[in-house]
């Protein structure tokens, strides 16, 4: 499959077309862009049923730009005139880029009838041409319409053989972990919780404090926030799927803060510091975008092995949460995802309060 811009034919009167984009990522969004970031949010909105992952056309135009971590080309499913389906696909530069994360977002109306089949194939002819190895997805999975359940490979959990599932196992993915999606919702317990735990964690890590900063990282913190994100590939629980190993330095942290910056959205990251050493040994981010009644997203959250045995992730979490909920107040609930398996972390946040909402399947295709 060429990336040239050609229009592919699929079925169903359907076509696969590459998305152009503007040669600036600070250009005012196209129709074409504008089309294509609406089925995005409507497809998301179909599987999940919740629509506060949806973006503008403004936000989503930087994210589809490569650069120097992930190689990123888009494609979109025309039919009629229309725009029906969006195919991202995420190369990380890491480990000889031979990984790729991608989805085919086909609006549901549309489904059953092989555009979606179609597009797959063009999609693993690209990935086989550029040299990669493997293909993984997340996609959210429900009852309705399941048959039976799909274990998971490393013992915890299930997901609903939905149609998604079905689509995925046809075309020879397998289900490698699965992840709990859950949220704290704010209720006048909350802030009393939140400090009954964040003392008690701090009469446990004494030989411990805490930094806290907004991205821009600053430059006193930057090595070790670098350190501490590569840790993100190696440290917390990734079943078979084999995620890229990343190499993180300073410029890296750079692109990553620029990135947030670009799409208008504001981060916090709480770290503890080991006070023998000044080391940076745990961190965790809070995120949300530039509207003040927006979820928030718990993002990275990682305690390095060494000062495990602690309590610094509850640390970090209560600390974070009490100073953030001081700067968004109108922020209605926080949302995270972790692995099923991954029982300390989901130990932490049950006690703080987060209750699971949904589940997701972590999927892997192995290209031959």
């Amino acid at each position: 499959m060429r990336s040239n811009g050609m229009t592919i034919p699929l079925v169903a009167g359907a076509t696969l077309r590459l998305l152009e984009l503007p040669a600036r990522a600070d250009a005012a969004p196209s129709p074409l862009i504008r089309a294509y970031t609406a089925v995005r949010n409507a497809s998301l909105a179909e599987e999940t049923g919740r629509t506060d992952d949806a973006v503008t056309a403004e936000t989503m135009l930087p994210l589809l730009y490569s650069d120097a971590d992930v190689a990123r080309t888009q494609w979109y499913i025309e039919r009629g005139g229309e725009v029906i389906g969006c195919v991202p696909l995420n190369v990380y530069q890491d480990d000889d880029a031979a990984t790729a994360m991608g989805t085919i977002a086909l609006l549901r109306k549309h489904w059953g009838q092989g555009i979606g089949t179609a597009a797959l194939s063009h999609v693993e002819h690209f990935a086989r041409d550029k040299g990669l190895r493997k293909l993984l997805c997340w996609n959210e999975h429900h009852e309705q319409g399941a048959v039976g359940t799909v274990p998971s490979p490393t013992g915890f959990g299930t997901v609903p053989n939905d149609h998604t599932a079905r689509f995925l196992q046809r075309h020879g993915f397998t289900l490698e972990q699965i992840e709990r999606a859950s949220t704290l919702v704010w209720d006048p317990t909350t802030r009393r919780r939140l400090q009954d735990l964040h003392a008690d964690a701090v009469a446990h890590a004494t030989d411990y404090r805490i930094v806290q900063w907004m991205l821009p990282t600053p430059e006193e913190f930057i090595d070790g926030y670098a350190w501490l994100k590569s840790r993100m590939s190696t440290d917390v629980p990734d079943a078979e799927l084999g995620m890229p190993i990343e190499t993180w330095d300073a410029d890296r942290v750079r692109r990553h803060d620029a990135r947030y910056a670009g799409k208008g959205e504001t981060v916090q990251v709480t770290a503890a510091e080991h006070i023998a050493t000044g080391e940076l040994c745990a961190f965790n981010e809070l995120v949300i975008d530039q509207h003040p009644t927006s979820k928030t997203d718990q993002r990275d959250t990682l305690v390095l092995s060494g000062h495990r045995g602690h309590r610094l992730g509850m640390l970090l979490k209560t600390a974070g949460l009490l100073s953030w909920r001081e700067q968004h107040p109108d922020s209605p609930h926080v949302m995270t995802y972790n692995a099923e398996e991954n029982r300390p972390m989901l130990s932490i946040n049950e006690a703080i309060g987060f209750a699971p909402i949904a589940y997701e399947g972590a999927w892997k295709k192995v290209l031959r």
